[in-house]
């Protein structure tokens, strides 16, 4: 209890006084979790909706692929997105390796089939007939696609919720590819890495809670989002 208390403190301490270096390795977790998350959604949402509405050959291995993908290692993904980004790699000509460029780019695959699984999810679980009276109406495609997804907008953020919380708390493939390069690559799981390894677990618990108040922030306010648009049966809206 007293490596808690201590981090408690520290932490207080680390936010009133605004550590400049610490508020640089916050800022890069944002940054970094962020656009991953924007990429994962951008990508998600469009795969998950295509494949709740289609039929086509193969389609069973692709949605098996994207639930195995769910629960893929991040440490797995780390290793491969080395592969490709390492200087002798395929794409090692683009310099991207220990950049922050490459963890989004990690990070992106690892959220990536968990919103395009939970939106498939989410569209699949909508009324059998909503898309023919949607078709009957004479929507286009892209309005018939945007229609389902504005319904199924809950499960949706429910996708993006946990999108963002997996790359939040992501460490082993933001160390492989970015490597934990102070002013350049470290985030705050790193950072609470590196400390318990130098064994100042002080500073690793006011991390800690400094990573705890932040995904909770986010989330909490993707969650107000979400409950504000949900309907109520008198048509008003919480």
């Amino acid at each position: 209890m007293d490596a808690v208390w201590q981090g408690l403190v520290q932490a207080f301490k680390i936010l009133i006084r605004l550590d400049p270096e610490v508020m640089e390795v916050v800022a890069l977790t944002l940054k970094v979790c962020g656009l991953a998350t924007a990429v994962s959604v951008f990508l998600g949402v469009p795969v998950g909706t295509f494949l709740a509405l289609k039929e086509f050959p193969g389609r069973r291995l692709i949605v098996s692929l994207v639930n195995t993908g769910m629960g893929l290692p991040p440490v797995v993904v780390g290793l491969w997105v080395s592969l490709l980004l390492w200087r002798s790699g395929p794409l090692g000509r683009l310099g991207l390796i220990y950049t922050p460029a490459a963890m989004v780019i990690a990070q992106a695959f690892i959220a990536a089939p968990l919103v395009t699984g939970l939106t498939m999810a989410a569209i699949q679980q909508l009324p059998a007939k909503l898309k023919t009276q949607v078709l009957a109406l004479g929507a286009s495609p892209g309005q018939l696609y945007w229609t389902l997804i504005k319904e199924a907008r809950l499960g949706i953020l429910a996708a993006i919720i946990a999108g963002f919380g997996a790359v939040i708390s992501e460490v082993g493939a933001a160390m492989m590819v970015g490597g934990n390069i102070m002013h350049q690559t470290r985030v705050l799981t790193t950072a609470t890495v590196m400390e318990v390894s130098r064994g100042h677990f002080d500073i690793a618990m006011a991390l800690s809670f400094i990573l705890l108040a932040l995904a909770f922030g986010v989330t909490a306010l993707l969650t107000l989002l979400q409950q504000r648009t949900r309907a109520v049966p008198d048509g008003r809206r919480n």
